[in-house]
């Protein structure tokens, strides 16, 4: 009897360690889980995230701090940086920029924080991102500040120097010079005009809102001639339409595309000889329509072919001062191409001519009519 309570009870404490034992399995299996779950997310996270412990021992480090630290072509200063983060954070939050030269060049932003729970300090954070393209559009926002600022204070500055000069005139000022002072001011006064005007409609194209209609190609075409004919005051003779306009419809932002081959038009006048001929031409070829505008003028050269869409980029600025552009253009025709899914192309030969080609994919016509329906 005796003997069979101890069997009794070893058998009581065997399942009990068979069951402590399955539970701490069971433990296990959930806390490799619940690792392999935030791992994950760490990986997921857009962020790279290194974690080491309080003797510098790294703990963690995701697949984004791989990647942006440990990539063959990042040079040895990204490894250092975020070495020196993780110490310096020990003692606080802490942070710093760095440029990398590439290729590709890059800007990383790290940042470090130590780790804290209830019993005290137990690791240290350090957070690595890629703020190259968000360096790069504050460069190009402060450069396009200071290209507004530069290209209305020549006017502006010009219209209040000719309005001292004709108020500090006499009664027996000859009025042919007071007409032209009066006729420079105004002159200077359309420039910042049309300054502005260029800037809301590139704001207005840069926001992405489309008011599209089913236009027919012919009418795009040849109303861009009639606008330039009547605005820019050129012979009709002095644009030709080549070959067959196509039959082919587009859902567009007529207004948009229109206003496009405007400034393609008025740019090949503006960088050709008087009187040299300019073509304007489209063309189906199933998958997209192309918009061509040709001229014979002075070609751009290959060094300012990659520029050229920028905004406020000109080849030659004493010409341009004299032909009145504001370099908003070319900036505008490529934002209105990407805008309906499309892009521009240019082909130039110095002193030769350039041509200048608007793609607008067919494709995305029929998708886009459903999504607006």
């Amino acid at each position: 009897m005796r003997r069979r309570s101890e069997l009794d009870a070893a058998k009581t404490d065997l399942n009990r360690i068979r069951s402590e034992r399955d539970q701490y399995r069971r433990g296990a299996a959930d806390a490799i889980e619940a690792l392999e779950r935030l791992r994950a997310a760490f990986d997921a996270l857009p962020l790279g995230v290194v974690i080491v412990d309080v003797n510098g021992n790294e703990q963690l480090r995701n697949e984004e701090a791989a990647r942006l630290v440990d990539a063959r072509h990042t040079d040895a200063l990204a490894a250092r940086a975020l070495s020196d983060v993780l110490v310096e954070a020990t003692s606080g939050e802490t942070g710093r920029v760095i440029e990398l030269h590439g290729p590709p060049p890059r800007t990383l932003s790290l940042a470090g924080a130590p780790l804290i729970s209830a019993s005290g300090r137990v690791g240290t954070v350090a957070v690595v991102q890629d703020v190259t393209e968000r360096y790069r559009l504050d460069a190009v926002r402060r450069d396009f500040v200071a290209n507004v600022s530069h290209e209305l204070r020549t006017p502006i500055g010009a219209i209040v120097a000719l309005a001292d000069t004709l108020a500090a005139e006499d009664a027996e000022t000859e009025v042919e010079i007071m007409r032209r002072l009066a006729a420079r001011i105004a002159h200077e006064a359309d420039r910042a005009g049309h300054l502005i005007d260029d800037l809301l409609d590139l704001s207005r194209i840069e926001g992405g809102e489309l008011q599209r209609e089913e236009v027919p190609v012919r009418h795009l075409v040849t109303g861009a001639v009639d606008r330039v004919v009547v605005s820019a005051g050129v012979r009709s003779s002095d644009i030709s339409v080549e070959g067959d306009l196509p039959q082919t419809t587009l859902l567009v932002d007529a207004s948009q595309v229109e206003g496009a081959l405007v400034n393609l038009i008025e740019n090949a006048i503006k960088y050709s000889d008087p009187g040299a001929p300019v073509f304007v031409s489209a063309t189906d070829d199933g998958d997209r329509v192309e918009l061509v505008v040709r001229d014979r003028g002075i070609g751009i050269p290959p060094g300012d072919r990659d520029r050229i869409f920028e905004r406020f980029y000109r080849v030659d600025r004493a010409r341009s001062r004299v032909t009145g552009g504001t370099g908003l253009g070319l900036a505008i025709v490529r934002n209105v191409a990407r805008n309906h899914g499309g892009d521009v192309h240019l082909d130039s030969r110095e002193g030769e001519g350039s041509t200048f080609v608007i793609h607008l994919p067919r494709a995305s016509t029929g998708q886009t009519a459903k999504e607006n329906s």
